[in-house]
């Protein structure tokens, strides 16, 4: 984004900057002469797939490269003076006090160790002469700035101590404390449910347009980077593809890259069938045909009747819960963090004990068998589970055809042999793993060939309840459509029940016939997902969607692939 005649040189100019990594496979060049300008008080939206050298991007901005990466061409100028390899001293003066970042994750990026108002302290100290005394005192007025409730009591607070979205304004506040000039948000609200998300980038908003900040967003949400940025630039495999004006980028993107962003980025507008065209996969017709209306009276496969969980605290996580899902069915569970959603999707796999209440598969009270009991049980074949995170789900020992092949030789009895080989190795090429991938171990797979492993071991024992707690939450837009589109047609192909457990209202609009809301562990508002999410009745509901970041790309290309 050049800078308009006249006017005065931009805050900060980056020249075909190119950064290369020392690997044990030899060096590997992760940014191809990356060029772009940000002007004062702009902010600009860093967006594109892991792996597409944004991280990369900022932290060669400012210096902050792991040991093996290292700045081989190009130059970082910052206000006109060229940084690239100006010397720790100064690069100290910068960090912190001219240049800020906020981490993707605040609690890996906060001392455990401290409260948190020693270590704002602590930043405000390292660029200024200031008593400890009154730099706490500072330290509270920012936490007042970022709207932390009681910032008396918190400044004495411990990460641990704190929910993610609390932890997220702590960093905020670390950013600020010395008033930069520019911030620099690296995924500020990956896994932050819709209000919090809404929440922290209002804040962040407000903050830089009141202080004159500018800001570089690095995001793979489009409809975050277009709600919330002017411009934008779009990176792929190092390369800097696209840039312009966020208005007009959505409605009219050049390159292919970006067109294909914006096909597998879910809207109120997207279907199935779009989904599987951004995949790549052109869908069988079966996904675009409604699925056909169960008999009259069939039974539910799954029974929730008051359920209740409490842990003895104040209040209940989850509150007199009661919902059905038919056989072959799909029901989104929504709501904050903290509203019941994964209490609930551990007590239907039996993994948590309810306080009291039903809970009933296929007729049976399956909440009647104790947790530490239910791997006996018959049913727990009937029953499995993806998990959020394939990175702490997945055995870090087992090859992936060894986690896919462990619920077969529990639950199915299966030993080594020819015949355990050929599941695993079916289920894996039914979520598109392929058998040469088998052998690796999780640290070798990318992030959504893990996700595949943990659909492949969820479906290996053919269950007829699938329970997914925020399976796509981590991964990139055109990952989560191939995963979406997966999921769907392994449903439609083994009539199997969902429970999809997520905070993207979009998602869950797409995947579920029927949604339950869920707020502090009571049901708010249920019923069919197109008619509640056309016309929600309950005020909750209301902010949830209307929190939802969008952005309104032209009808063609959401069908695009």
């Amino acid at each position: 984004m050049p800078p308009r005649a006249g006017s005065a040189p931009p805050l900060l100019r980056i020249e075909d900057l190119r950064v290369a990594f020392s690997t044990r496979n030899g060096v590997v060049e992760a940014l191809h002469g990356v060029s772009l300008d940000l002007a004062a008080g702009r902010t600009l939206g860093l967006v594109g797939e892991s792996g597409s050298g944004k991280s990369v991007t900022a932290y060669a901005v400012t210096r902050l490269l792991d040991r093996a990466g290292r700045v081989t061409g190009g130059r970082v100028l910052w206000q006109g003076r060229d940084i690239t390899r100006a010397g720790e001293g100064e690069l100290r003066a910068l960090r912190g006090a001219a240049m800020s970042m906020i981490f993707q994750n605040p609690r890996a990026a906060l001392n455990p160790i401290r409260s948190v108002g020693a270590q704002i302290a602590d930043a405000i100290r390292a660029h200024r002469d200031m008593p400890m005394r009154e730099a706490r005192v500072r330290a509270l007025d920012l936490l007042r700035a970022v709207l932390i409730r009681d910032p008396e009591h918190r400044l004495e607070s411990y990460p641990h101590e704190l929910s993610g979205g609390m932890c997220q304004r702590v960093m905020i506040a670390m950013a600020i404390a010395c008033e930069p000039e520019l911030l620099i948000a690296d995924e500020p609200t990956t896994g932050l449910d819709v209000t919090t998300q809404k929440t922290v980038m209002d804040l962040l908003a407000r903050i830089t347009a009141e202080r004159g900040m500018a800001m570089i967003l690095i995001t793979h949400d489009l409809g975050l980077a277009a709600q919330y940025c002017g411009d934008i630039a779009v990176m792929e495999k190092g390369l800097l593809v696209e840039q312009g004006p966020s208005a007009t980028l959505f409605r009219a993107p050049h390159h292919p890259y970006t067109r294909r962003l914006i096909a597998a980025s879910p809207t109120p507008r997207s279907t199935i069938a779009d989904l599987a065209r951004a995949a790549g996969e052109p869908p069988p017709p079966a996904v675009a045909a409604p699925r056909p209306p169960l008999p009259a009276g069939t039974p539910p496969l799954l029974e929730l009747q008051h359920v209740v969980k409490d842990f003895g605290g104040p209040a209940r996580a989850v509150d007199d819960v009661s919902f059905r899902i038919a056989p072959g069915g799909s029901l989104g569970l929504v709501g904050e963090s903290g509203s019941g959603k994964s209490t609930l999707s551990r007590i239907i796999c039996r993994l948590l004990d309810r306080t009291s209440g039903e809970v009933l598969f296929d007729g049976e009270n399956i909440g009647g068998i104790p947790a530490r009991d239910f791997h006996r049980s018959p049913f727990r074949r009937e029953i499995q589970i993806v998990f959020q995170d394939p990175n702490d789900s997945l055995n870090p020992r087992f090859s992936a055809f060894d986690s896919i092949a462990h619920p077969l030789r529990r639950l199915e009895g299966l030993r080594d042999g020819a015949a355990l080989r050929e599941r695993v190795v079916a289920a894996a090429a039914r979520c598109g793993l392929s058998a040469d991938l088998l052998g690796r171990f999780p640290h070798q797979l990318s992030g959504g060939q893990k996700a595949r492993v943990g659909i492949a071991r969820a479906i290996a024992v053919r269950p007829r309840l699938l329970v997914l707690d925020e399976p796509t939450a981590a991964l990139d837009v055109s990952v989560q459509a191939t995963v979406l589109y997966l999921l769907d047609r392994l449903r439609r192909e083994d009539g199997m029940a969902f429970l999809f457990v997520s905070h993207d209202l979009n998602v869950v609009r797409l995947m579920c016939e029927q949604t339950v809301v869920l707020r502090a562990g009571r049901v708010v508002e249920a019923g069919p997902s197109e008619a509640l999410f056309e016309s929600p009745r309950d005020p909750y509901t209301r902010a949830l969607l209307a929190a939802i970041p969008h952005f309104d790309p032209a009808p063609e290309l959401q069908a695009a692939g």
